[in-house]
């Protein structure tokens, strides 16, 4: 999971795997949408491939990359499951808030 977030940190690598969500991709491809070189989109692809999220393959000439949809729903699980305890947390907060009697405001006589 660390490096799954971690390859998730860098903004290059996010809008390649939001490329890749929509279907694969070459790796010329991949880089004309950056201004960077064809090495340095390689290492950025390196490292989403290291951590399980993108799968590359090799035709001939073609690296073709594609997303791994188990790696992209682990994380997705663990941000929903983070999501969930932190509203069922604030929803505790409010009902506190709710039910706590009134303060008067200040400079006004209780």
């Amino acid at each position: 999971m660390d490096r799954l977030f971690q390859a998730l940190a860098d903004a290059t690598r996010r809008q390649i795997v939001e490329r890749l969500v929509r279907g694969p991709a070459g790796v010329s491809e991949l880089a004309r949408a950056h201004t960077m070189s064809l090495q340095a989109i390689m290492q950025h692809l390196q490292v989403l491939e290291a951590c399980g999220l993108v799968r590359s393959e090799k035709v001939g000439r073609v690296r073709t990359c594609r997303i791994e949809p188990p790696a992209l729903r682990l994380v997705e699980d663990w941000i929903s499951r983070q999501r969930t305890d932190w509203e069922h947390r604030l929803d505790r907060l409010g009902e506190e808030f709710a039910s706590a009697p009134a303060q008067p405001d200040e400079g006004e006589p209780a």
